[in-house]
């Protein structure tokens, strides 16, 4: 069966996601380290990623950490800090595919919110074919809901499907579905990847 369709996620793919590092910077490696032993700002994030209030998620954990609060808050009020720079080359392969003129998705995990500050700082965001964003479907990765949301909503399915992702877990889930998969670490290794599915080209990929 030929690819018909190229998923990527964003986080991780197409921008960077390192809230840790954004930390360090901040506040210095330990203070960051005694933080996310103290409050699950991931587990946090998920909840935003499912649909919830950004403002209020981030302030209710805020008031549940009153030590932290400063600190906390700075996931709301500075988080396009929190999700950069965009990753060049992975932008350049997004637009290589649609000039060939192969479909391309995104599938991400992300809120109502956060997107709309994505959406501002990175054009490339308005680019997919079709855009799967967690908030809006409201089930995150790797909830199989949200794989057959894609598959429901494109037509579809199996290994028709290309997907990049950053997460084992999520990979695994997509490829429990049949779609073919690439764990994303690099931009490179994705690039080769496409190139080795006949998708793009060598100078296509570059």
């Amino acid at each position: 069966m030929s690819i018909e369709a190229v998923v990527f996620d964003i986080g991780n793919v197409l921008i960077a996601w390192q809230p840790e590092r954004f930390y360090d910077r901040v506040i210095g490696a330990a203070r960051r380290k005694a933080m996310f032993a103290e409050v699950d700002l991931h587990r946090m994030n998920d909840e935003i990623d499912r649909g919830g209030d950004f403002h209020a998620v981030v302030s209710a954990t805020a008031d549940a950490h009153p030590q932290w609060r400063t600190e906390i808050m700075m996931w709301h009020d500075r988080w396009i800090e929190l999700a950069s720079p965009p990753i060049d080359l992975s932008v350049r392969l997004l637009r290589a595919l649609r000039r060939k003129g192969v479909p391309v998705f995104s599938l991400t995990n992300f809120g109502h919110g956060t997107f709309e500050i994505a959406r501002r700082e990175y054009p490339f965001l308005e680019e997919f074919d079709r855009s799967f964003v967690s908030a809006r479907l409201g089930v995150i990765k790797p909830d199989p809901k949200i794989y057959e949301v894609v598959e429901a909503e494109s037509g579809l399915a199996g290994a028709s499907l290309l997907f990049t992702d950053d997460r084992a877990e999520n990979i695994g889930a997509a490829q429990a579905r049949g779609w073919r998969t690439h764990r994303f670490e690099r931009p490179e290794g994705w690039a080769a990847a496409l190139v080795e599915a006949g998708l793009l080209t060598a100078e296509e990929a570059a």
